[in-house]
């Protein structure tokens, strides 16, 4: 299984060596976050100072920008990286696009559908494989002259990937992108029962088969040394207040519904319009924990990894947002890369 990981960066010029070191440790890729800073920045300097690492935006908001503007940042970066480069895309929310960016919402899958296949039109354009011509709902691009066209991409033009949550963005990745990330707050019955269901829908439509699409699941991970209770101790209060977050949050529901928990998040969304969130995170329960998080010592984690994700995803992005340092895991990371 594949291993990836997403770079914690609070000063971009850390890129320089961040990237580094995560490809010292052995990951097959890492990633870059749209918070405080441009996902794509980091990654130029990341491209410079690696050689094998596979390098990608999860996610870069889709609806932030235009097809074109992210087909020439994605064409830039897969030259820069040497062919190493993965477009990762998602939405962000509505008051974030509206009052944040100042970009119109509106009906987000069909718009995120609309922006891969756009990019794809924009790509073949460049590779000599179509005139130009997109006409979609959202969507235009009619014309490219020799100035503006780059030519065929030196490593082919980067996968799309794209990042979602729902039943109706899932289905967008099985429809249109070359992957899907997988959001970390799902079960394994929520993957199966939710997002596997999904996926295969928009497959189906496409005329595409599972092995047609790669699968990495962000997957919260918590583990210490059995030896030192108080290093595994701080790591599950940081996940259960991560976990509180992501409960408190309408859109997150159905992994709560999905295990019979659907009260929790009428609570946690409750207290979370309070600013009670610290007292949220006491109702994340053990069972709660070990149920969406993958949750063992150090030893054991790897093996627990697979069991989680077998039969349903490619890779596992290792994630954990309250305590961001993917070198924690730097022992992890080729166990699991030894289970198929």
């Amino acid at each position: 299984m594949k291993v990836y990981t997403t770079a914690p960066l609070e000063d971009p010029r850390d890129a320089r060596t961040a990237y580094t070191r995560l490809e010292e440790i052995g990951y097959d890729g890492a990633f870059s976050f749209e918070a405080k800073h441009d996902p794509f920045l980091p990654l130029v300097l990341a491209s410079e100072n690696t050689s094998t690492l596979r390098l990608g935006t999860a996610i870069a908001i889709a609806f932030a920008r235009n097809p074109m503007n992210l087909a020439n940042l994605a064409y830039g970066m897969q030259s820069i990286s040497g062919g190493r480069f993965v477009l990762g895309l998602g939405s962000q929310v509505k008051p974030h696009i509206e009052k944040r960016f100042s970009m119109p919402w509106s009906k987000p899958a069909a718009r995120m559908r609309e922006i891969v296949l756009a990019i794809r039109a924009i790509f073949d354009a460049w590779e000599g494989k179509a005139k130009l011509d997109f006409r979609g709902e959202f969507y235009r691009h009619t014309i490219m002259i020799p100035a503006f066209n780059p030519g065929p991409n030196p490593y082919g033009p980067p996968p799309i990937v794209t990042g979602g949550f729902g039943p109706l963005m899932t289905q967008v990745a099985g429809e249109a992108a070359d992957g899907f990330i997988a959001h970390p707050f799902n079960s394994r019955k929520a993957l199966l029962e939710n997002t596997m269901p999904a996926l295969e829908a928009g497959l189906a439509k496409s005329g595409r088969k599972r092995e047609d699409i790669e699968i990495i699941a962000a997957t919260l991970t918590v583990t210490a040394p059995s030896s030192d209770e108080q290093a595994f101790e701080a790591s599950k209060l940081a996940a259960r207040k991560q976990l509180a977050f992501y409960g408190s949050t309408p859109a997150y529901r159905p992994t709560l519904d999905c295990h019979g928990w659907g009260d929790l998040h009428l609570e946690l969304n409750r207290m979370s319009k309070e600013g009670k969130w610290d007292d949220m995170t006491h109702l994340i329960s053990d069972e709660i924990l070990e149920t969406i998080a993958v949750v063992g010592p150090r030893e054991d984690i790897a093996a627990r990894i697979h069991e989680r994700l077998a039969g349903i995803a490619d890779g596992v992005s290792l994630t954990h947002n309250r305590a961001p340092d993917p070198a924690q895991w730097a022992d992890i990371v080729p166990r699991i890369q030894k289970f198929a």
